[in-house]
């Protein structure tokens, strides 16, 4: 596959309480699935170049927990966690994402729609994350999410393509 992009992740604010992101890759769809759901290859993009992730853990079933850790550049640890509420293979994931951070609960957390649209070999990617609350959605932005998240998504597609 040919064409992969950097920074192209295209974030917005449809409504006080969300924030959507959209990202082409460039794979099909069954590959970026693959390396979002598959914990040896989720360890090999989720931190970016934030970071080394240290444990990926997965149970893929509705009801199911996911957590995913790492060892910051800073030597400070950062996990989130969640709950599996929809899975559609290849489709779409519905989950909750919880920031483990003093306080934080699983009780007001954001929950993230993730789908999965395939044209021509490409995959559009798009994340719903509903907050409950501005505050909580503009938190989020102010936390250097986006930055994060960019490189993240670069080194997915990186992955997604080297599957086969």
């Amino acid at each position: 596959m040919t064409g992969t992009t950097t920074g192209t992740a295209k974030v917005t604010l449809p409504a006080d309480d969300q924030i959507l992101i959209t990202r082409d890759f460039a794979a099909p769809r069954q590959r970026v699935y693959r390396a979002w759901t598959t914990p040896d290859l989720v360890k090999r993009w989720w931190a970016g170049n934030r970071g080394t992730v240290t444990s990926v853990d997965i149970d893929l079933r509705v009801g199911g927990q996911w957590r995913y850790v790492m060892l910051a550049n800073g030597d400070f640890e950062v996990a989130f966690h969640g709950e599996y509420r929809e899975i559609t293979p290849s489709e779409r994931l519905v989950h909750t994402e919880v920031y483990e951070t003093p306080g934080a609960s699983d009780a007001d957390a954001p929950v993230v729609t993730v789908t999965f649209a395939e044209s021509s070999n490409r995959t559009t990617v798009t994340m719903l994350t509903e907050t409950h609350t501005k505050q909580l959605r503009d938190a989020i932005l102010e936390s250097g999410m986006e930055g994060g998240m960019q490189e993240s998504m670069d080194a997915l597609e990186q992955v997604a393509v080297s599957l086969d």
